[in-house]
Formats: C-alpha cells, sequence, structure tokens
C-alpha cells in the first residue's frame, strides 16, 4: 500500500487552481438563481397571465427540477466526464435565462426558471473537486465551495435589488445567461483536467448507499431541516417584497434593507457559531436558531408598519437562517457514516431544492387566498413543526472527517484494514473503500494520535 498523506503537505497550485475557479463556477450559479428572489414578485404583476400563486411558482420551480436532475446529472458524469456535463448543465441554465429573459407571461418565465434548475451542475462540480484534490485537502476545497455558495446568496439578495433598478428583471436574467457562458469558458480554460476520474464517497452519491442512509432516523431529520429552511426562506421572499413596497420603499431601494440586515447577521452569528462548534452546545444552538426563526415569522405576520420594522425583523431572520444555514452541513457530516457522507449530502440538497420549489408554490398560493398574513401564518407553523422534529435529534459526536489514502486492496485487506484503523487513538469510525484506496474515517481531532496514523501508514506494505 501507498502511504497515507497527511495534512501537514500544502496545497498544491493546480489544488488552489481548482477550489478557486470551481467555487467561482458555483457562485456564479447561485448568483444567477437568487438574484430575483428579492424582486420578482414585484415585477411579476406586471406578467400577462399572473396570479399570486403562479408568481410563487415561478420563484420556487427552479428547485423541482434542480432536485430531479442534480443527482441523475452527477452519475452521468461519472460515465461520459466531468467537464461534458458540466458544460451541458450549463448551456441549459442559459438556455433556461434567456426563456425568462424574453418572457412576456408568466407561464415563459416559469419554463425558463424550471430550465435553469435543470442545468444541475452541482453534484459533477463537487466530483470534479474531488478529483482534482489529494485526499487530505479535499475537506478543504469543500469548504471553500460552500462558503462561497453562502457569500453569493448574501451578495445576491443585495446586488438583485440594484439591478433591477439598473437593467429589470429581464436584464437580471440576460446578465445570468451571461454568467454561465462565462462559466463554461472558466471549465474549459482555466479549470485543470483530471488525469483520472472515480468516485468519491465523501463528495458524490453512490446509489449502492442510497438505502442506508434514508433508514437513518437521525440525517432525517436534518433533510426536514433544509427542506423546511428553503421553505421559509422563499415563502418569505413571496412576501416580504411586497411589504416593504407598501410601507413606502421604492424596489429600487429594497438594498437598503437586505444590505444591513444581511451584513450584520453574518457578524452575530460568529458567537453562536463559537459556542455551537468549540463550546460543543451544537444542539442548543439549533434548537434556539430556529425557535428564533419562528418568532420572526410570528412577528411578520402582524405586518409592520415601518421600513424600520421590517428591517429588523429580516435582520433577526437572516441571522438565524445564516447560521442554520451553516451548522446544518456540519450535523451532516457528523451524522452520516464516514463513507456515505457524498450520498448524504446528495440526498440533503435535493430536500433543500425541494423545500424552495414548496415554499414558492404554497406561498404563492397562500399569498393569493389569504394574503402576507397567511404566508407567514403558514412559514410560523413550518417552523413549529420543525423544532418539534429537531427536538428529538441526538446530540451529535464532535468528531472530523479524515480521508487516508491507502492504495488499491482487495476486499479481505481492506477489512483487516479496517479494524486496525479502530484501534488507532482518536479514530472513531473507519471504512475503506477498497476499489478507491481510500480509507474514510470520522476522528476526534483532541485525541487524535496522527503520529501513529502516519507510521501506520508508512509500515503498511
Amino acid at each position: 500500500m501507498k502511504a497515507g498523506r497527511l495534512t501537514d503537505e500544502p496545497m498544491t497550485a493546480s489544488e488552489r487552481q481548482a477550489a478557486f475557479w470551481l467555487a467561482g463556477v458555483f457562485s456564479l450559479r447561485m448568483l444567477g438563481l437568487f438574484m430575483i428572489l428579492p424582486v420578482f414578485a414585484l415585477y411579476a404583476e406586471h406578467l400577462e397571465g399572473n396570479t399570486p400563486a403562479l408568481a410563487g411558482l415561478a420563484i420556487g420551480v427552479y428547485g423541482f427540477s434542480q432536485a430531479l436532475f442534480q443527482i441523475p446529472f452527477g452519475f452521468l458524469s461519472d460515465r461520459y466526464g466531468r467537464k461534458r456535463i458540466i458544460y451541458l448543465g450549463l448551456l441549459i441554465f442559459a438556455l433556461g435565462s434567456v426563456v425568462a429573459a424574453v418572457a412576456d407571461s408568466i407561464g415563459g418565465v416559469i419554463l425558463g426558471r424550471a430550465l435553469q434548475g435543470g442545468g444541475a451542475v452541482s453534484a459533477a462540480v463537487m466530483a470534479l473537486a474531488a478529483d482534482l484534490t489529494r485526499e487530505e485537502h479535499r475537506i478543504k476545497v469543500m469548504a471553500t465551495i460552500g462558503i462561497t455558495i453562502g457569500l453569493s446568496f448574501a451578495a445576491s439578495m443585495i446586488i438583485g435589488p440594484v439591478l433591477n433598478g439598473w437593467i429589470g428583471v429581464p436584464g437580471i436574467f440576460w446578465l445570468t445567461a451571461l454568467l454561465a457562458l462565462f462559466g463554461i469558458a472558466v471549465v474549459r480554460f482555466r479549470v485543470p483536467d483530471p488525469v483520472a476520474s472515480r468516485i468519491h464517497r465523501d463528495a458524490e452519491p453512490v446509489a449502492s448507499q442510497f438505502g442506508r442512509v434514508l433508514n437513518n432516523g437521525q440525517l432525517l431529520r436534518l433533510n426536514f431541516g433544509i427542506f423546511i429552511l428553503h421553505l421559509l426562506l422563499t415563502a418569505t421572499f413571496v412576501a416580504v417584497p411586497l411589504a416593504l413596497r407598501d410601507a413606502g420603499l421604492a424596489s429600487g431601494q429594497h438594498w437598503r434593507v437586505y444590505l444591513p440586515a444581511l451584513t450584520f447577521s453574518m457578524a452575530i452569528m460568529i458567537p453562536f457559531i463559537i459556542l455551537a462548534e468549540q463550546r460543543q452546545q451544537l444542539k442548543a444552538v439549533f434548537l434556539g436558531a430556529i425557535l428564533t426563526l419562528a418568532l420572526v415569522a410570528f412577528g411578520l405576520t402582524t405586518l409592520p408598519d415601518t421600513v424600520l420594522e421590517i428591517t429588523a425583523l429580516l435582520l433577526v431572520f437572516f441571522t438565524a437562517f445564516n447560521l442554520l444555514e451553516a451548522t446544518l452541513p456540519s450535523l451532516i457530516a457528523k451524522l452520516a457514516p464516514p463513507d456515505a457522507k457524498g450520498t448524504a449530502m446528495g440526498i440533503y440538497s435535493s430536500s433543500q431544492f425541494l423545500g424552495a420549489f414548496a415554499g414558492g408554490a404554497v406561498g404563492g398560493w397562500l399569498n393569493g387566498q389569504f394574503g402576507p398574513h397567511g404566508v407567514f401564518a403558514f412559514t410560523t407553523l413550518g417552523a413549529l413543526a420543525w423544532l418539534l422534529v429537531a427536538w428529538t435529534m441526538r446530540e451529535p459526536l464532535y468528531l472530523s472527517g479524515y480521508l487516508l489514502n491507502v492504495g488499491i486492496l482487495d476486499e479481505v485487506e481492506a477489512r483487516l484494514l479496517m479494524l486496525r484503523l479502530i484501534e488507532v487513538p482518536g479514530v472513531a469510525e473507519a471504512a475503506v473503500a477498497a476499489d478507491e484506496g481510500v480509507a474514510y474515517l470520522k476522528v476526534d481531532r483532541r485525541t487524535l494520535d496522527e503520529a501513529m496514523l502516519r507510521q501506520f501508514a508508512a509500515d503498511t506494505p
């Protein structure tokens, strides 16, 4: 066997380049999907055939097609090549953006948004990132991509209203199409070609692991949680732009609300992340954030009369939202089997996008039937349902993922190696993928004897 490479070796220039540019591709796509979120409800009022229900469907329908295609696109990338599938997905995304840009009816925008979601390249991009990085650096690369997704969401909430004032929603869709084409150029000319592509159980779904993940009650709670979180987000922004307009703020000025709310929320959540992870109070912080979302949703049912009141509620909303958005993937990593993390994350992501679809569709219908009061009553009940489900979640073990390159083995060798790895101090769980030559570990960083792991890997024939 080859000795396992350890975390003290720096990333190569090629690995840094892959991480930077693939994070950029993710960011461009997320900007395109989310920039219309804070402005579309107002724009839809001028489209032919519009109803509140159809406006909500247009906001959220991308989530349905994204959930439907992202895992299959990942499997196709295993067979036909990562970059080919990414090119295809970004072309579909660009086509959807053009369809939405030229549409003068709500039906046309719904079709365009559905096509945008159909360009589901997330799994293929993650698999390409895994192909281009060594095991000991993969967690850092995935974390980089995750951070850029969060920053893209925050930026889109601010940039969307500004661009709406300059070029309108059709202009935003045209810009989104250009960004998708630019993403293709980035993948073609800036992202290195992998020497070889193979399945990575930590970064992409594996069909044989689906039953194992779907039968895990702890993971199902988290899937329900991300479903509700994005249902709340999308439903909330079916109604909030209308509330801001009714409070006297022109749509081109809505960024004046989102900018301080998002900026201060990111600063406020940092102490809670430290409390959750370093002080090991994750479940308490998690439940507190869900309760906060429920209280904000209930507060919005009163339909505050002033922009200042809405801004204050959105500040609290985004603090809780961003905290949960950061905490949920950490919980998935802690609770998923070490060799099924990619599958767990794939199902989790599909649940997230289905939540966005449900929030837009149901929120739009409720807005048409009962007005914003009905939307926020619905989000209040959704948050409370999540709180009840999350209450029974067990306190997670504070473990970290660790990948060890052990070389290709047969099944008997892999089994014996797994048993020996479990004996290393600080290793809590171990699984060895014989065909990949990778050991997937969960370790306690505080007690891990990494020197022993290094010696063990070097001494293994």
